[in-house]
């Protein structure tokens, strides 16, 4: 069985204000940075086989250490990006109620079925992530991989492995912190939630 350890990117400039990030490129903050820096004094005793990344600038530079602290190839992979949240992108909830109130609304309703004007369909995005890691599975079946990416597709990926609706991803997983593990064991029987946002270290 392949062993994941999903973990959301390090903090951007725009978790402040809480503006919905998907494809938009943003840096990371000097606490994002810290936050990657703590990730990789994890993944440098945690036994990782592999590291794979998304592609956006935040998730990589995030997973950057972490290759650099085990001596493991970073994979980046484009399928591995957030959801596209279209004309949502760059907005935070109020600016989406004052432009698109209904549509909006239908959103918080069903996400899945009712997703942002102009956005990805989460149906059709999980399945780039299950052709990520059905080939990460297949190529390291015993392995322990650590797999940065985004907090929306990880709740879909959660859900979905889990045989659960994935228009509850925000309902069921309401919260992902930044560089937070959460640990995902997959295998021919189904798959098992080991641990959920869980801190990368201790609280100092």
């Amino acid at each position: 069985m392949t062993t994941f350890i999903l973990t959301r990117h390090g903090e951007t400039i725009w978790h402040a204000e809480n503006r919905y990030a998907g494809r938009s490129d943003i840096p990371l903050t000097p606490k994002g940075e810290q936050q990657g820096a703590g990730l990789a004094r994890w993944a440098a005793g945690a036994g990782l086989t592999g590291i794979w990344s998304s592609t956006l600038g935040r998730a990589a530079q995030t997973a950057r250490g972490s290759a650099e602290a085990t001596g493991l190839e970073l994979h980046l992979d484009p399928r591995l990006v957030e959801l596209d949240f279209g004309q949502g992108e760059g907005l935070t909830a109020a600016e989406m109620h004052r432009q698109f109130p209904d549509a909006l609304a239908a959103f918080r309703e069903d996400p899945v079925a009712s997703h942002l004007p102009g956005g990805e369909d989460p149906v059709l995005a999980i399945q780039r992530y299950h052709q990520v890691l059905q080939a990460i599975s297949e190529e390291d079946p015993d392995g322990r991989v650590l797999l940065v990416a985004h907090s929306t597709m990880i709740r879909l990926v959660l859900c979905s492995y889990l045989s659960l609706p994935l228009a509850a991803y925000r309902r069921v997983f309401p919260v992902l912190g930044n560089c937070s593990l959460t640990e995902l064991r997959t295998g021919g029987d189904g798959a098992a939630l080991l641990r959920y946002n869980a801190p990368a270290l201790p609280a100092s």
